[in-house]
């Protein structure tokens, strides 16, 4: 028989992310940026290119494309895996190439009245949604990957599993969302069970769990808190299953709310984030408990919300109220 042919280097990075357990955004994300490396090195194999190719397109990504620091980071960290994890390629040297420019951005704060009459224009479960993140302080993608069992009811806590960084953490579970949100779990399990009616119900699970538990990926307690209105293919094993709501969807809800507002400012998901932690720090908690709630790993992200506040020692008085 003739051997198998070798795996495409793009599938070779594909099946080195899944034996790390990254998530397939973190996935879809590398193998973009290794295919647009390749590509501006006009299709060279990897294994014949080192620091100099490197350092020549994260240039170009800097000086010729003006990405964000973020995003050219990204782009290093994507191909110094495909190097070390899936070719296995000692790179020699240091990566010098020109760095983009990083910003230092306070981010847009809403007051209390402002969320409030944002949220009271919106209806449904993108309502439910912004409650959330601004009554618990999650991310974005944090809400929409919510499952049953991450909602303690009795302890009034959400617990957030695999967040950024792959860490967990415990923060709370506002009390005016309990009831709204039993409602809401109500119509959640009907739809459960008419998958499972129709042979279904299946939901994705984190890392090798499905493999370990082969039927809990239809039990109860995993099903998203806010599953899509359509089952769909699960693009890794082929299976069709019921994902959680597509961000995007939120996205342009909160779009449509600031509009009819008339709000005059630049109003995203992580806005209502950026104002849970504000408005704990203007109610007087501490640093280091809004940090814990937020889930970062150092304080310094942390006090950014001092410097919205003009807080935290430099409370300074102008001259002209005085």
């Amino acid at each position: 028989m003739p051997e198998p042919r070798p795996r495409k280097l793009l599938d070779q990075v594909r099946d080195a992310i899944r034996l790390k357990h990254y998530s397939y955004r973190t996935e879809e994300t590398y193998v973009q940026w290794i295919r647009r490396y390749i590509l501006f090195h006009n299709k060279r194999h990897p294994k014949d290119m080192g620091v100099p190719e490197i350092e020549a397109f994260l240039t170009h990504l800097a000086v010729n494309q003006h990405v964000a620091a973020a995003t050219q980071n990204q782009a290093l960290s994507a191909l110094l895996f495909l190097y070390r994890q899936v070719l296995e390629y000692p790179l020699d040297g240091r990566i010098d190439a020109i760095r983009a420019k990083r910003s230092y951005k306070l981010p847009t704060v809403l007051t209390p009245d402002e969320v409030k009459a944002v949220i009271q224009v919106m209806s449904g479960v993108h309502r439910l949604i912004v409650q959330i993140l601004y009554g618990s302080g999650l991310r974005l993608r944090e809400a929409m990957t919510l499952r049953i069992k991450d909602l303690d009811f009795s302890q009034h806590q959400i617990v957030v599993r695999n967040a950024k960084g792959d860490d967990s953490r415990v923060t709370m579970l506002p009390t005016r969302l309990v009831e709204p949100l039993q409602d809401h779990l109500k119509g959640v399990k009907r739809l459960h069970h008419q998958d499972l009616d129709q042979g279904y119900g299946a939901v994705i699970l984190p890392f090798a769990l499905a493999r370990k538990y082969p039927n809990a990926n239809r039990q109860w307690i995993w099903q998203f808190v806010f599953p899509s209105s359509k089952r769909s293919c699960d693009p890794r094993s082929g299976a069709i299953i019921r994902y959680h709501l597509h961000e995007s969807g939120l996205q342009k809800a909160i779009k449509r709310a600031v509009r009819t507002t008339g709000l005059q400012k630049r109003v995203g998901c992580h806005t209502f984030r950026h104002s849970f932690a504000t408005h704990l720090l203007q109610n007087g908690y501490d640093i280091r408990t809004i940090q814990e709630l937020l889930g970062h790993k150092n304080v310094k992200t942390t006090m950014i919300y001092t410097h919205v506040l003009n807080r935290g020692g430099r409370g300074v008085r102008s001259p002209l109220d005085a």
